[in-house]
């Protein structure tokens, strides 16, 4: 089946798709980094989610910090560890963006929960599902009828309706998303849809580094992208078409293929 990762690596380079299913058959081991961050980043939430059951709506804010944090670095350090011992590569300055993103959340986490206790006089145990919705993580959706497959980072549930809710690390937009992340969105929408059998009209996607949440409509123009886009990943990844790509000195000088693009 093909993979909603493919669609993802389309959308940023054909290119790299070609290469990465026809050239290059050994073991991406940046993927399984990536995912691995992605379970830590996970888990963080969910630490945080069960430490606000714990605040009270006298703690000052400083207070509320401490709480949100407890347990947070002994589990960063023990997870990096085991990441470590997986030889996939992983660096300090990746591990201290970490923290770093981590307690900025619990900074923005703890300055709204005050807000909503004050506002409400309640403690946090009795709004915490204001902040942390129920929810389904890393979630593995399938429809046969399209061939497709994918992990959805999360998937809220709010009054019966499904919300997918993919994580970003890196830097949003001055507006909206990144066009490979709206694709990315509705993905998972339809795969929800064929998963509970429901109507998905909105996702979103969280930009961790501005802990900035953003919508994703669910409209015929974007479906009717994700079908062309899915006709021209199986063109590629099934009858071998080179793909052309107008090279960008940006993009490509990140590229683990730069040099076998370049050279051919």
């Amino acid at each position: 089946m093909m993979n909603v990762s493919s669609i993802k690596l389309h959308m940023y380079c054909p290119m790299k798709l070609y290469i990465k299913t026809h050239v290059d058959t050994s073991e991406n081991e940046d993927y399984q980094l990536a995912v691995e961050i992605k379970k830590l980043k996970i888990d963080i939430n969910d630490l945080i989610q069960k430490n606000m059951r714990k605040v009270k709506k006298d703690m000052t804010l400083s207070e509320i910090e401490n709480v949100l944090s407890q347990n947070i670095d002994p589990h960063i350090e023990s997870t990096t560890k085991s990441i470590k011992s997986m030889n996939l590569g992983l660096e300090n300055s990746q591990i201290n963006e970490m923290i770093d993103d981590a307690y900025f959340k619990i900074k923005i986490t703890a300055l709204k929960t005050k807000q909503a206790m004050t506002i409400l006089n309640k403690n946090a145990f009795a709004i915490t599902d204001m902040f942390f919705p129920n929810s389904m993580y890393s979630y593995m959706l399938k429809d046969k009828s399209l061939d497709l497959i994918g992990i959805c980072d999360k998937i809220e549930i709010v009054d019966g309706n499904y919300f997918p809710i993919t994580l970003k690390n890196g830097n949003p937009p001055l507006k909206g998303v990144w066009d490979q992340d709206a694709i990315e969105q509705v993905a998972y929408a339809i795969l929800i849809e064929e998963e509970f059998n429901t109507e998905v009209y909105v996702g979103f996607v969280e930009y961790e580094k501005i802990g900035d949440r953003r919508p994703v409509v669910m409209d015929v123009n974007l479906r009717k992208a994700l079908f062309e886009i899915i006709r021209e990943v199986k063109e590629i990844t099934e009858n071998k078409k080179l793909p052309n790509v107008k090279k960008t000195s940006k993009q490509c000088e990140k590229c683990e293929y730069n040099e076998i693009c370049l050279k051919n």
